[in-house]
């Protein structure tokens, strides 16, 4: 029978990427329970390196850390999710997350189009006295194709100033 590997906060922030400080902060919310060993040190097993790399990336993608909470028993292997233990509420959770998180980019895709536009804008009214910045005309371009692929072609001229 194999040992179990203990590691402690260190070692597991450095394998995953993420601040002590982080790894305390997902205790206290309840995403990750390590075990105490008698000097009330905290003690990972390898099974966390894997569960911090899933939160980190869950948050990465604009989870709040209570829908996190909420989906974590639905994970089945690490960066898999499984269907299994998925109820209706932690489903309505996710799909207003998504649909939370689709307006958010829909509305910064057309300010960074909008802001795109005036940049080309003032650098053709100035001519030669400025220099283009980066991000120009094939980039918008091709983001303007790929938006309007999939938001029926919006225009950049639509600006909410709320994004």
């Amino acid at each position: 029978m194999r040992a179990v590997r203990h590691m402690k906060i260190g070692e597991l922030s450095e394998r995953t990427g993420v601040s002590r400080r982080l790894l305390r902060y997902y205790e206290e919310q309840g995403l990750i329970a390590p075990g105490r060993v008698a000097n009330n040190y905290r003690e990972y097993t390898e099974a966390f390196v894997d569960q911090v790399v899933q939160i980190r990336g869950l948050l990465d993608i604009g989870l709040p850390t209570r829908v996190v909470k909420q989906i974590l028993p639905c994970l089945d292997k690490p960066r898999q999710i499984s269907i299994k233990d998925a109820t209706p509420e932690v489903l309505a959770l996710l799909a207003g997350e998504r649909d939370r998180m689709a307006e958010r980019i829909r509305l910064l895709v057309r300010n960074r189009d909008a802001i795109t536009g005036y940049l080309e804008e003032v650098v053709a009214a100035l001519g030669d006295d400025v220099e283009p910045p980066s991000g120009g005309s094939a980039e918008r371009a091709q983001a303007a194709q790929a938006q309007e692929g999939r938001s029926g072609g919006r225009h950049r001229d639509d600006v909410d100033a709320r994004a």
